[in-house]
């Protein structure tokens, strides 16, 4: 659970990180220092259907290998825009992660189930870009979507992942969960204890908070594309005086 005097402190040191350009600021460059690539607190925004494209762009930059681990399969392109219409903003939730240019790093998909003797039970899958791994960026998203399922009143958070996707059965493992393995693929659980007041304030604030947060990236990515654009007016400019004075 993360402590709002947390947020807000993680918050500012965003917002002044801001106020610098891209190209002075951390891209997501899996070659930056550690110190770097550890945020506080990760802002997480719940996303709607008028992202299905970029979620769709998220998808495809996964590599053959990370698509095989993410969806069971070496998924092809036109398998992932179909998983992508076919997301339910109503039923589930999906939750994102973005960077500065205002691109998605890490998506979660919350799933639930429509079965009527497993009503309470929902499924987690998640993706990381290779460029934004080792920052703890998956265990976080199953943080949010474990407090957001629980208030939820599911009782039960189910993975299925390929045995040989580590990654992601560390994440349950770390979390708590029971995992079963049967050959290559595994079977995680979670039992989630029912909602509190502490559990519904909390995704409260960090919903207002990452709303907050995607406003502040959208308007200082505004204003750089706004300068780099006068920039690129003014080299345009000098380049035809320096023509004209041939």
């Amino acid at each position: 659970m993360i402590l709002t005097k947390d947020w807000f402190r993680a918050s500012w040191g965003a917002g002044i990180d801001l106020l610098r350009p891209v190209s002075d600021r951390d891209t997501g460059d899996a070659s930056a220092p550690a110190a770097a690539k550890t945020a506080l607190v990760v802002p997480i925004r719940s996303l709607g259907p008028t992202y299905r494209e970029r979620i769709a762009a998220h998808l495809l930059a996964l590599d053959d290998s990370d698509r095989y681990l993410r969806f069971g399969y070496a998924a092809n392109n036109e398998q992932i825009r179909r998983y992508v219409e076919q997301l339910d903003f109503e039923r589930d939730e999906i939750f994102g992660i973005y960077n500065r240019r205002l691109e998605l790093i890490a998506v979660a998909h919350l799933a639930f189930s429509e079965h009527p003797d497993h009503k309470h039970c929902a499924e987690f899958g998640v993706s990381v870009l290779k460029s934004a791994r080792g920052r703890g960026f998956g265990a976080r998203l199953f943080e949010r979507a474990v407090m957001h399922a629980r208030n939820e009143g599911v009782s039960m958070v189910f993975i299925h992942a390929l045995s040989e996707n580590t990654a992601m059965l560390k994440i349950a493992r770390n979390a708590g969960a029971v995992v079963h393995r049967d050959g290559p693929e595994s079977e995680a659980f979670l039992e989630l204890p029912p909602a509190s007041l502490d559990s519904r304030v909390t995704e409260i604030v960090e919903q207002h908070l990452a709303e907050v947060d995607y406003r502040l990236k959208k308007q200082a990515k505004q204003f750089w594309d706004f300068l780099a654009g006068v920039q690129e007016v003014r080299a345009g400019v000098q380049a035809g005086r320096h023509q004209a004075g041939e």
